[in-house]
């Protein structure tokens, strides 16, 4: 193995893959640590570098959702930005009312036509938020 970080989420299941391959007769080798598990001090190795990495793991963890929680509350949103405006998004509908194909829309407007999908359904979704439908 490359590095041990790589090979499981918490120590515990670290310690269960390892002891999984002790039986069937595998022998752990990690090429970055140094660590051998065929060998008592090898294996306290292997469950110090462990707990280090899964102790790392829940400090980056905690870290993201801070930087996060920080950029939502200063009004930021992640992901990739929308590749229809509202603007564009009001022309492609004119466009449309005045009876334009769907695929001359996505070709005039450079746009896929699952993309396109996407954003007639979120208009849609905010017209049913707007007003929503009377039940008799």
């Amino acid at each position: 193995m490359w590095k041990l970080d790589r090979l499981g989420r918490s120590l515990i299941h670290l310690l269960t893959f390892i002891e999984d391959l002790k039986q069937r007769g595998i022998a752990f080798r990690s090429l970055t640590e140094q660590m051998d598990t065929t060998t008592p001090h090898g294996e306290l190795l292997f469950s110090i570098f462990g707990a280090l990495a899964q102790f790392e793991r829940a400090l980056t963890r905690e870290r993201v959702i801070a930087v996060l929680a920080a950029a939502k509350r200063r009004g930021r949103q992640g992901g990739r930005p929308r590749a229809i405006d509202d603007e564009k998004l009001q022309q492609i509908l004119a466009a449309l009312d005045a009876g334009a194909s769907k695929a001359s829309v996505c070709r005039s407007f450079g746009v896929a036509r699952s993309t396109l999908s996407g954003a007639m359904g979120r208009v849609e979704h905010r017209s049913r938020v707007a007003m929503p439908e009377r039940t008799s």
